[in-house]
């Protein structure tokens, strides 16, 4: 048996709502992601965590402030569940990042793997940022309980490791804000047992 690992993407930003891609940057939550949060929240109340940890961005530090809150758990923050660092792209909208900077959109919207942002990093380099971080928390706690509250790339990450698809391969699978996915660690073998659950987010409403 391994660590079965909970994993929740941030609720909705407003950058989220104008397809500004976000990055790095230190965008909080709009009204509907405070909502978001606080289902995730009402959602997992009373259930059991060993540890509950968090990217150390702003939306995920609060969204997993309010869970905190809610299941008595310090946030432990760590900088390698980060969002995937899109260097000169950050706080652009798809169209002004094609108009500003062309070549590095190309990385972006055709999601080269190994192609490197300027002053980012690629999605590969993402890939092994973050499930690298996810087995060493699993780790942490084996055969134990944890939570997690990341960002989009990250999870896309996760996916893929678990159900071992390419990193080049078509995205058919959905990334909900407020989303919940678990997985099931133990060393290096990835197990998904649940993914796109968003049954508390019935009445608020998701992006994907």
């Amino acid at each position: 048996m391994g660590t079965e690992v909970l994993v929740v993407r941030h609720g909705e930003t407003a950058w989220n709502t104008e397809g500004r891609i976000q990055g790095h940057r230190p965008v909080g939550l709009n009204q509907r992601g405070f909502l978001q949060a606080n289902a995730v929240a009402d959602r997992l109340a009373g259930e059991a965590f060993d540890g509950l940890y968090s990217s150390d961005l702003k939306r995920t530090m609060q969204t997993a402030q309010i869970l905190a809150d809610r299941i008595g758990l310090r946030v432990v923050s760590d900088s390698r569940l980060r969002e995937w660092d899109l260097g000169v792209l950050a706080g652009c909208t798809p169209a002004e990042a094609e108009t500003q900077c062309p070549q590095a959109y190309r990385i972006y919207d055709q999601k080269q793997p190994d192609a490197v942002v300027p002053k980012g990093e690629s999605i590969r380099q993402r890939y092994e940022r973050t499930t690298r971080a996810l087995e060493a928390l699993a780790q942490r706690h084996p055969e134990g309980r944890i939570a997690v509250v990341t960002h989009g790339g990250p999870l896309d990450d996760f996916y893929r490791r678990a159900i071992t698809i390419p990193l080049d391969a078509p995205r058919d699978f959905q990334l909900f804000n407020g989303g919940i996915n678990t997985f099931e660690i133990s060393r290096n073998r990835w197990r998904l047992k649940r993914w796109g659950d968003v049954a508390h987010l019935e009445t608020i409403g998701t992006m994907g």
